[in-house]
């Protein structure tokens, strides 16, 4: 039997932890966010639904996004034994320069209107963490103002060639003169996808009064707000703006761009260059051959062409076909530091992270990119240590195995 006595008082008090309340309702919030996901929720509740649907969205029936999300989520680890990994060394070297992470932020659009710090919180917290930020053509901060936000830390620039070349040229020589050391030229938008989230929600650039906005903005005050007593939104490179997201795109983008393009813009600029939105084996073995620095396997965040490869199984094939000597970022699909990890042990030398970035951004401005970096770097560290691996270039394909959900039907 159970011999039962009442406890002494010294005793309760013992078990009596209290923690100290936190009073500030932000700081509340994103320390009780323990993943990307309850960043994504916090997000949910505080942006109107329009602006927060062009984050989340993707093409049509958003199946390629679906999918980058799923094949992370398919993947068996297989750690080594008996390895000290008291201390793990997370950084690496990434297009001549160190980041003190595998991953960066990056370029997104408009991203003022996801919550109104913008660019400037996602390059100080890039900068704060020594990880590189990536300024988007079509961002809502100039690449002057990016630069005077992280003036320590790296900072790239995504190209558009548009319509108008000397508005792409005249970008390209700011960005030099700004001191940001990588240019990222985009290739997968000659026309915008139909992001129908977008149609249906009327969503405009800059937002409409309508009475459904006005409607979705009733408990959302704040946004509101801050949008409507914070200067007007400035673009990196659209002098005017109206319309839908489509509209805008399709207006600007230049559907004949090509290869003579690259070859100017290669000429043009001094430092590193990589191209983004490469989708085939056979375009990535092109370009290195074109001399590019680098290739993001990527096909824009499932934001475009709806079914479009997956960029993590496409991974190992273009590593093995383009050699050590190219390097090769990886994004869409990112939403745990996991994922980057087995990004990096499939072949990826550096992984790019959109939305997880933005839904922290959205959650609590500067505080909350920071809680997403923080969240991230924390799971990389975690996952490293359970692989038992001491440092990011001892990451390597035997640990990592990549489950077939989706396999092609044999051709008659």
């Amino acid at each position: 039997m159970v011999t039962r006595q009442f406890p002494r008082p010294a005793e309760l008090l013992e078990l009596m932890k209290f923690k100290r309340p936190e009073l500030n309702a932000k700081k509340r919030r994103l320390r009780d966010a323990l993943t990307i996901e309850d960043l994504r929720r916090i997000a949910k509740r505080r942006t109107p639904r329009a602006a927060f649907d062009y984050t989340e969205g993707a093409a049509e029936g958003e199946l390629s996004l679906a999918r980058a999300r799923q094949a992370f989520q398919d993947i068996e680890f297989h750690p080594s034994i008996l390895t000290d990994v008291s201390h793990v060394d997370t950084r690496t070297s990434i297009l001549g320069g160190r980041s003190e992470m595998p991953f960066g932020i990056a370029p997104t659009g408009f991203t003022r209107l996801m919550q109104t710090e913008g660019e400037t919180a996602g390059a100080g917290a890039a900068g704060a963490a020594g990880i590189p930020f990536t300024l988007s053509t079509l961002g809502t901060t100039t690449i002057e103002n990016v630069a005077a936000a992280n003036p320590h830390g790296r900072n790239w620039f995504q190209l558009y060639v548009m319509r108008q070349r000397e508005i792409s040229y005249g970008l390209v020589e700011r960005a030099a003169a700004a001191g940001f050391d990588t240019l990222m030229f985009t290739v997968d938008t000659p026309i915008a996808g139909a992001r129908l989230r977008d149609t249906r929600n009327g969503f405009s650039i800059p937002p409409a009064l309508t009475p459904a906005t006005i409607i979705d903005a009733l408990p959302r005050p704040w946004w509101w707000f801050d949008f409507l007593t914070t200067p007007p939104l400035e673009f990196a490179s659209l002098s005017s703006t109206g319309g839908t997201v489509g509209e805008l795109l399709n207006s600007a983008m230049d559907p004949s761009i090509n290869f003579e393009d690259l070859a100017v813009i290669r000429e043009m600029w001094p430092g590193k260059l990589i191209v983004k939105g490469v989708q085939t084996v056979e375009d990535a073995v092109s370009l290195v051959d074109h001399g590019v620095d680098g290739i993001v396997l990527s096909n824009h965040g499932g934001r475009q062409l709806d079914r479009a490869p997956v960029p993590f199984h496409l991974l190992p094939q273009v590593r093995r076909e383009v050699g050590r000597d190219t390097e090769i970022l990886l994004d869409t699909g990112i939403m745990n530091g996991a994922d980057i990890v087995a990004a990096i042990a499939m072949g990826a030398d550096f992984t790019l992270i959109g939305r997880a970035y933005l839904y922290g951004l959205m959650a609590g401005g500067r505080q909350g990119v920071d809680r997403t970096i923080a969240i991230l770097a924390d799971q990389v560290v975690r996952t490293m240590k359970l692989l038992q691996v001491a440092t990011v270039d001892e990451l390597e394909p035997s640990h990592v195995t990549q489950l077939h959900r989706m396999l092609p039907r044999a051709q008659d």
